[in-house]
């Protein structure tokens, strides 16, 4: 297997949730944070790595998008392995990065707001979270239009060098859609990650951000190989 290609997906989930989950850390409590600049965080910063190291792994940066690739024809299922423990070992290197800086925020009268791992974990149930069949939907189906989109606008027939801009968009919207249902993963790396230094009901919860996305993303996967007629 290519190491370069290993190295940019773990880069590139690295910078996914540095940037994506170190927004909704640091900036999303402040008046001029909030759902919008943590969503335009996550779709900025996948467009960045696609257009960084894009050319050299294909830029899937997610564990589902691998295996609705996979699904869809377009990834090597024998190259998938790599790939998803890449993407894992860069969200988690990230999340260590966030959780060492947050312990050094200001304290006392004055101090900034900081959110906790727990906070931008993904979770469901709970007095103010939605069910789990909700989570489950939201999840499945969203990923399944994120890996759609991925294959309509990587397709030989699509105008060239504008898909991470599609892709990014695309991903900017979801948050804004699935911030207030679940936080928004469609990403099981993303989830992982902050899970791991949150422990209780975000690492409990985890699974579902596992098999959610990659069943929303097979099935989208499998949906654009028809679509696309490839």
């Amino acid at each position: 297997m290519n190491q370069r290609a290993l190295a940019a997906e773990f880069f590139g989930t690295f910078a996914l949730v540095l940037g994506g989950c170190g927004t909704a850390m640091f900036s999303g409590p402040a008046a001029t944070g909030g759902i919008v600049a943590v969503s335009i965080a996550f779709g900025l910063t996948v467009l960045m790595m696609a257009y960084a190291v894009g050319h050299i792994s294909g830029g899937h940066f997610n564990p589902a998008v691998t295996l609705g690739l996979v699904a869809g024809g377009r990834f090597p299922a024998g190259d998938a392995v790599g790939y998803i423990a890449a993407q894992v070992a860069g969200g988690i290197v990230a999340a260590a990065i966030l959780s060492f800086i947050a312990a050094g925020a200001p304290i006392g009268a004055g101090a900034a707001k900081v959110n906790t791992m727990a906070a931008i974990s993904n979770t469901y149930g709970g007095p103010r979270g939605y069910t789990m069949l909700a989570a489950f939907v939201t999840e499945a189906v969203l990923t399944a239009l994120f890996v759609m989109v991925i294959m309509g606008v990587t397709s030989k027939r699509a105008p060239a060098g504008f898909a991470p801009i599609a892709i990014g968009l695309a991903l900017t919207l979801i948050h804004l859609v699935s911030i207030p249902v679940t936080n928004t993963s469609v990403n099981p790396a993303r989830s992982l990650a902050p899970a791991i230094f949150a422990g209780g009901q975000a690492i409990s919860d985890v699974w579902l951000f596992w098999v959610a996305p990659i069943l929303g993303a097979m099935v989208g996967g499998i949906i654009s190989k028809w679509l696309q007629n490839e």
